[in-house]
């Protein structure tokens, strides 16, 4: 694999992922084979390995663009601090001017939200949605389906330019944000394409990832698109979804002092 971004970013990478998103697929082999249990933790495992930093710490400025039909987008700006091997996160919001100083502490299954205004913390979900937007707070953590879920389904599709193998998922714990998912991960076991749905079969989101970037072994989504499948409005006759875009900007996996994930460090970075 190349040591550079899979693909080029930039207007390229929105139209790849918008076309990610809304593409109708063309299913080139269904197959009704039984994947075994081992072999289903195998294949969820390699995708893990490859978005999960390990012994490393990683850190990263993001700009979140939610774009909401007939009124118009907003932008937030944010500073994520991740350590992977502690399963905990840390969130700096930059932007808007209302809300900097406002941060996310993610310890393990416990969340906090802090607000300088009041200059507490509130209990929060990672099954709630980041700053109203379409993307949720369970999306900023570690790679997990290895542990969280099971493969029911398996298929071979063409999305886009990729041939990727497509896998139904089904919950094997309570915590996760979303029962059912399908996954399309391409030859290089990068994950290109997700389908959330409630435990009923609704839709919920589709989320494109068009672009990664390479940081050692590992890789960055740098590139994201998440479409609401319920969220949106009628615009002259057409209904048009909401969407976040998401962009990822000065990746690193250098060392990040612990100070950086507790509350302390949240309460001094907003005075």
């Amino acid at each position: 694999m190349r040591e550079t971004e899979i693909r080029k970013s930039g207007a390229r990478g929105a139209r790849v992922a918008l076309a990610l998103v809304m593409a109708t697929m063309l299913v080139v082999t269904a197959t009704a084979d039984t994947i075994s249990r081992d072999e289903a933790r195998q294949i969820l495992r390699r995708v893990d390995e490859l978005v999960t930093f390990g012994n490393d710490d990683f850190s990263a400025e993001y700009t979140l663009t939610q774009e909401r039909p007939g009124q118009g987008s907003s932008v937030t700006r944010f500073t994520l601090f991740r350590r992977d091997r502690a399963d905990t996160y840390t969130i700096l919001i930059m932007e808007p001017a209302a809300d900097r100083g406002k941060g996310y502490l993610r310890i393990g299954e416990n969340l906090s939200l802090y607000d300088p205004v009041d200059r507490r913390f509130t209990v929060t979900s990672s099954r709630d949605r980041f700053q109203n937007s379409n993307a949720r707070n369970s999306d900023f953590t570690r790679s997990n389906l290895a542990e969280e879920y099971r493969i029911t389904g398996h298929a071979v599709e063409r999305l886009g330019s990729y041939t990727t193998d497509v896998y139904d998922l089904e919950a094997v714990v309570d915590s996760v944000t979303f029962p059912v998912m399908r996954i399309w991960i391409d030859q290089d076991n990068l994950v290109r394409k997700f389908e959330d749905y409630s435990l009923s079969g609704q839709h919920m989101r589709t989320t494109a990832i068009p672009t990664y970037r390479r940081l050692g072994t590992r890789f960055v989504p740098v590139r994201i698109v998440i479409q609401d499948e319920l969220r949106g409005r009628r615009i002259d006759g057409v209904f048009r979804n909401e969407r976040t875009l998401i962009a990822v900007d000065r990746p690193s996996l250098n060392p990040v002092p612990d100070m950086v994930f507790t509350r302390t460090f949240l309460e001094r970075v907003s005075d």
